[in-house]
């Protein structure tokens, strides 16, 4: 077990679970640095009263958590089933590239390219699952 977290694949699992998690804080404080340059105010149930931006932002930033948690569980899994380097680095690399490209998207409202975006992001989770629910049956 102590070998397969000094693999090649789990050492790129953790560069890219690393890298995502930033993503995840940098909106969630670009949202938060924004609320009082923009006069905006918090909600009691969470919602943004005030400028677009905040709110925009806050969406980005739910949006990611809904889509990264879920990926990087998945690839968790798919790492300790025994998956290549390579598809490690492709799947993480394109989520990773694909989310960023989706953030600033959906900050800045630019249509069609967060549907792209997400929809290429979304083909990196099923193949993902894909590759775990085949791996798991050879197993089983």
């Amino acid at each position: 077990m102590m070998g397969l977290f000094l693999s090649a694949a789990f050492g790129t699992y953790a560069l890219f679970a690393t890298a995502l998690c930033i993503l995840l804080m940098s909106i969630d404080m670009f949202g938060g640095a924004l609320l009082p340059r923009t006069k905006a105010t918090p909600k009691p149930e969470g919602a943004v009263v005030g400028p677009d931006g905040p709110a925009r932002v806050m969406a980005a930033h739910r949006n990611a958590l809904a889509n990264i948690v879920p990926f990087l569980f998945v690839m968790l899994f798919y790492v300790f089933l025994g998956a290549s380097t390579q598809w490690v680095m492709v799947l993480c690399g394109v989520f990773t590239a694909m989310r960023l490209a989706h953030a600033i998207a959906h900050i800045r409202g630019l249509q069609p390219w967060r549907t792209i975006v997400w929809l290429v992001a979304q083909l990196c989770v099923f193949i993902a699952m894909f590759q775990v629910v085949h791996a798991a049956l050879v197993i089983v």
